[in-house]
């Protein structure tokens, strides 16, 4: 008659904790890691410092689609020239890309 059963036998865990079958989550974990907030922080990153880089007379594209030439710019918000004469304002924020020069002419 044995005095240890084999419930309590060495069975690779600690205290109840078994690490083979933790190991999978941290595995998906890091996969997640780098496929999905890793590439997202960094367009963060290029977006915010292309935002911090626009000044007068570059020309860009809007989230909502509107292209024009920067008039003025501000902390927060920037007056956009859509055509002669025609100027709106955007928040800074709203600014998707900055286009090539003499990308307006071309449409």
């Amino acid at each position: 008659m044995p005095f240890i059963s084999s419930a309590f036998a060495d069975t690779g865990t600690v205290a109840g904790f078994d690490v083979m079958a933790f190991l999978p989550m941290v595995a998906i974990f890091v996969l997640f890691w780098f496929l999905m907030v890793r590439p997202q922080q960094k367009r963060m990153k290029e977006h915010q410092k292309m935002l911090s880089e626009i000044q007068k007379g570059d020309e860009v594209l809007t989230q909502g689609g509107i292209v024009g030439r920067i008039a003025k710019t501000g902390e927060q918000y920037i007056t956009i020239e859509v055509s002669s004469g025609v100027e709106i304002n955007v928040q800074r924020a709203a600014i998707s890309a900055k286009l090539e020069k003499g990308a307006l002419k071309s449409l």
